[in-house]
């Protein structure tokens, strides 16, 4: 190490140990005492490391939050995206014209749905589902009957 670098390093430790850098509630707490500038600031900074510790542990906990819930690998999650897709399936068909085999998967969709939120115990996608599927398949009585 070079004389200008340990000159330097030497005057940022002054800076460190200066009196004013320490906060008052420490110099409070060892207000008399024969402790010095080092250990004063030896024991601010573990007061530091101890409140950002505590920090860190609330925002993981805040991350984990915000992970998805719903389960992966399991029958339901397949059935999910199953029912995910025959849902934009049959508007998508729908929309081309082809109205009866686009509510049969609309309708297979919303039951499978229906499924998810038994398993998920989730009264809105039930409710949701429920009432979108007997809309489509009171249009799809009505084409059969007819």
């Amino acid at each position: 190490m070079g004389r200008r670098q340990t000159t330097r390093i030497m005057s940022d430790n002054k800076d460190i140990l200066n009196e004013s850098q320490i906060s008052t509630e420490i110099k409070e707490e060892f207000d008399g005492s024969q402790m010095t500038k080092a250990g004063r600031l030896a024991m601010e900074l573990n007061r530091e490391r101890k409140r950002l510790k505590q920090e860190l542990a609330e925002m993981q906990i805040e991350v984990e939050d915000l992970k998805p819930a719903t389960p992966t690998g399991t029958v339901d999650s397949y059935v999910k995206w199953c029912a995910t897709i025959l849902g934009v399936v049959g508007v998508f068909i729908m929309s081309a014209g082809f109205s009866t085999a686009g509510q049969i998967c609309y309708a297979l969709a919303a039951g499978s749905w229906v499924y998810v939120g038994h398993c998920w115990n989730d009264k809105a996608i039930m409710i949701g589902s429920a009432i979108s599927g007997t809309a489509v398949l009171m249009n799809l009585v009505e084409i059969i009957v007819n």
